[in-house]
């Protein structure tokens, strides 16, 4: 009867619940990637295999999310920024979140696999795993470094793509997937600057948690360092060009310069205006990754032209 009652008692999930669960404002991000990688290839794909390809990456894109909520709702509910999610509010079990990623991981690698390639499909089923696997299960609660190897997941949809329209990997590819892989660990950190106490509370060894905001500070220059020379590297392959460079150059000294400033700043200061620097730097974060890709998208456009 107990049991009854307390399924009574759940507020009833409704289809933006389960939308929800696949984590859409990451996935944009993970289908945009994943469309630039297969459109700037030197293979022409037929439209309608490459649409499919893309639905299906955002599928696998999905299932990740599901996953990674199915696993982390514990995590979720200690968390201000998450714990209004479909599982901590109450809206979804757990196991209608394991079910959905299951469902949608293998839908997604065999839909692939038959739409476009089974080397993207294997691709794909590779970072399905390295991401509710190797980073939720095993990274996220264990190491500093969860973001930095954790990344590589979120940096793998334009090789993907890329993989769809040739059957393989190149330069190119590689140097966009080094590109968001580089990137994520200065964006995450900015937020976990002005985000700290939720880490804490929920045990997620953070690098401000586990080493301070100082030392996080020096990690988010070195990286926006390291970051810099890929972005243009990309710029001199065969998918680069000058609309690409200009917006590399442009957009990695702004981001070299918010570290710079982020470095500089006294925690005093920080929390005296409320981490603004930290903030615009994470917001400019935002729009570097996306502005390098459709750049590219650009560049490629304006060189069939």
């Amino acid at each position: 009867m107990s049991d009854i009652r307390a399924y009574d008692a759940r507020p009833e999930a409704e289809f933006g619940d389960y939308v929800a669960l696949l984590k859409p404002r990451v996935m944009s991000l993970v289908v945009f990637t994943a469309f630039v990688g297969l459109a700037v290839a030197p293979v022409h794909l037929n439209p309608f295999v490459a649409v499919c390809s893309i639905l299906f990456i955002a599928l696998g894109g999905g299932a990740s999310g599901a996953l990674n909520m199915w696993y982390e709702s514990d995590i979720d509910a200690v968390m201000r920024r998450t714990a209004r999610r479909p599982i901590p509010s109450g809206r979804v079990s757990r196991g209608e979140a394991l079910g959905v990623g299951l469902f949608l991981a293998g839908l997604s690698v065999m839909m692939l696999g038959l739409a476009a390639n089974w080397f993207a499909a294997a691709f794909l089923a590779f970072t399905i795993f390295f991401y509710a696997v190797v980073y939720t299960i095993w990274l996220k609660r264990s190491t500093p470094q969860n973001i930095v190897i954790g990344g590589a997941a979120g940096a793998f949809p334009p090789m993907i793509g890329w993989a769809c329209a040739t059957g393989g990997i190149s330069t190119e590819s590689l140097l966009m997937f080094a590109l968001v892989f580089f990137w994520t660990p200065p964006h995450f950190w900015a937020l976990a600057l002005f985000m700290k106490d939720d880490y804490s509370k929920a045990g997620v060894p953070m690098l401000t948690v586990t080493h301070g905001r100082a030392a996080t500070r020096r990690h988010i220059l070195a990286y926006t360092l390291v970051l810099a020379p890929f972005a243009l590297w990309l710029g001199l392959t065969s998918v680069g060009g000058p609309i690409y460079m200009a917006v590399a150059v442009v957009m990695n000294a702004l981001f070299i310069a918010g570290g710079w400033r982020i470095l500089h700043r006294s925690e005093d200061a920080a929390v005296a205006d409320g981490y603004k620097a930290e903030r615009s730097f994470f917001k400019l974060s935002l729009y570097y990754t996306f502005l390098h890709f459709a750049a590219l998208l650009v560049q490629h456009v304006a060189g069939g032209m």
